[in-house]
């Protein structure tokens, strides 16, 4: 599987893919940008999940995010953001509260970073998926919201932060 995963990827090329995002200059030079899978392509826009997370983040109410780029038909992908909030407890229950807020956070990463960067999806969670070292597991919630099988999970720390996730998601397709 190691193998197949990080050298397979350039047949017939002894390469090993670090997963990287970079551009190379007219001089040869190469200049890295970031992971590959931290790179979202809204509409021929591509946004790092970075300067989205900590803009949202900004917000007083948010104390963690983490941010996907989803599949979208039309734009290619589109920006999800899952966010934990500082006191939760201020939200719950009170969908014009809630609704509020998530205008208010589309509003501040307009405002930052551009049209095209606002968040199609905010989704109000109590807990994000993180390896035991504490990394954000993002491969498993971008496939929670792609509808896909979230793969190996071995180093999930709390399955129960991704199982509320997925049950979110479902509520949130299921027609009204």
């Amino acid at each position: 599987m190691f193998e197949r995963h990080y050298c397979g990827r350039f047949p017939a090329k002894q390469l090993y893919s670090t997963f990287d995002y970079a551009t190379q200059d007219e001089d040869g030079y190469f200049f890295i940008l970031g992971r590959s899978d931290d790179v979202i392509n809204v509409s021929g826009h591509r946004l790092g999940t970075r300067e989205i997370e900590e803009t949202v983040s900004s917000h007083p109410a948010v104390a963690e995010v983490a941010t996907v780029g989803a599949s979208d038909e039309l734009k290619g992908q589109s920006v999800h953001c899952f966010i934990v909030l500082k006191r939760h407890a201020d939200y719950d229950g009170l969908p014009d509260r809630e609704a509020a807020l998530k205008r208010e956070i589309q509003s501040l990463v307009e405002r930052s970073l551009g049209t095209f960067a606002r968040p199609s999806a905010i989704y109000l969670v109590r807990a994000l998926p993180k390896t035991r070292s504490g990394k954000i597991l993002r491969r498993a919630i971008l496939a929670a919201a792609e509808g896909r099988a979230t793969g190996d999970l071995s180093t999930l720390e709390d399955p129960v932060a991704l199982d509320a996730i997925k049950e979110l998601l479902e509520v949130t397709r299921k027609p009204s």
